[in-house]
């Protein structure tokens, strides 16, 4: 029995035994099944596994942040019905089944509920403003009895623009920034309390969509975030939706380069027959003219074979060329399944490696042409 196996087990006994088993991160649930990332993949075999246990998650595990905790319970499909035998006072007068017939209590129709089936849809595909990791960390912050001192020490020392005030985990004040605290000054103002030095503060539910956050953001440089239990779980700023998009899109933007590099060195060298014929053989319906039809998956099949990769007239070795273009393949096949998780590997690195790679081959190809 896997590790994964067993621990979900274990937890499917302790619900039905009454008892409430301990949250654990999503990380921790991936490192069950000797994962990092959820890729689509690694989803599909927790979400199996779930099921076959009987078990959901609290949030889906799918969207929550990778280290916030969640929780298990039972699946409704999973749990025992709770069901009584009729007496013949309660079939008097009515269309039952005969006394003594043991039938579901009033539940029924959310037990007749069919089957969840399985497939491979996030059962919430929004991209939450609660998975960016700058929404689930610990913020500094000010008391409404803290000094100006004390807030511009905390800024300084820790290089942030903004700090809540917040006398406990969930109450709000007010907002004290540079910009605040520069115009109070600005007029003269003398006064050693914060409060003196605060401004509305902006704050959104963690499951509002970082696309409807962005505007927010934009406007006032910062948004605080709440979460499910109504605490202040984090605070997400420009520079915090700056580097987002950054992660988000620069595995894209390597793969588009990656897959025109490629395009560009096997252009013009094959007959349309010949790329047709890297394509799956049982794909006989689709058309094939130029290197622009053929996947990712194609071109590795159309050049591990030796007699195409001649063509190129590379001075390169044909196998370990192959072996990092498919490892790029792999990588595409995650980023293509827009994976909510950072890389933290050796993925990034090594689209970026393969990238400056292929840049320097073409300068070399580009003067020994000229």
């Amino acid at each position: 029995m896997t590790e994964a196996s067993r621990r979900l087990s274990e937890i499917a006994e302790q619900l039905k035994r009454g008892e409430k088993p301990e949250p654990e991160t999503v990380r921790t649930l991936l490192n069950w099944f000797g994962a990092q990332r959820r890729g689509h993949y690694v989803a599909q075999r927790i979400k199996r596994l779930l099921r076959k246990n009987g078990l959901t998650t609290i949030p889906d595990f799918q969207y929550a942040y990778i280290d916030s905790l969640i929780g298990f319970d039972l699946s409704p499909s999973s749990e025992t019905p709770v069901i009584h035998t009729l007496t013949p006072e309660e079939g008097v007068g009515k269309e039952l089944p005969p006394a003594g017939t043991v039938v579901f209590e009033p539940h029924v129709e959310e037990i007749l509920l069919p089957a969840t089936t399985v497939g491979g849809a996030i059962d919430d595909p929004t991209y939450r403003i609660g998975r960016l990791p700058a929404a689930n960390q610990a913020l500094f912050k000010v008391t409404p009895n803290s000094t100006l001192g004390e807030a511009v020490t905390l800024m300084l020392s820790n290089n942030v623009s903004q700090l809540p005030v917040m006398p406990n985990e969930r109450d709000v004040k007010g907002m004290v920034s540079w910009s605040s605290i520069g115009s109070r000054l600005a007029v003269d103002n003398k006064s050693e309390s914060i409060t003196h030095y605060m401004e509305k503060h902006y704050e959104l539910s963690s499951d509002v969509s970082i696309f409807s956050a962005i505007g927010l953001i934009a406007e006032h440089d910062y948004v605080l975030v709440r979460d499910s239990e109504r605490r202040i779980s984090g605070i997400v700023t420009t520079s915090d939706l700056s580097f987002e998009f950054h992660q988000l899109g620069e595995p894209f933007l390597l793969i588009e380069e990656i897959e025109n590099h490629i395009r560009g060195l096997v252009d013009g060298k094959f007959l349309p027959a010949e790329l047709k014929g890297a394509c799956d053989p049982s794909d006989t319906e689709r058309e094939v003219a130029d290197v622009s039809d053929l996947t990712f998956g194609e071109y590795v099949r159309l050049l591990e074979k030796p007699e195409h990769w001649d063509r190129l007239a590379l001075p390169l070795d044909r196998r370990i060329f192959v072996d990092k273009l498919d490892a790029v393949r792999k990588i595409r096949n995650e980023v293509m399944h827009f994976n909510p998780d950072p890389f933290e590997g050796d993925e990034l690195p090594t689209l970026r490696d393969f990238v400056q790679f292929l840049q320097r081959l073409r300068e070399i190809t580009s003067r020994s042409d000229g």
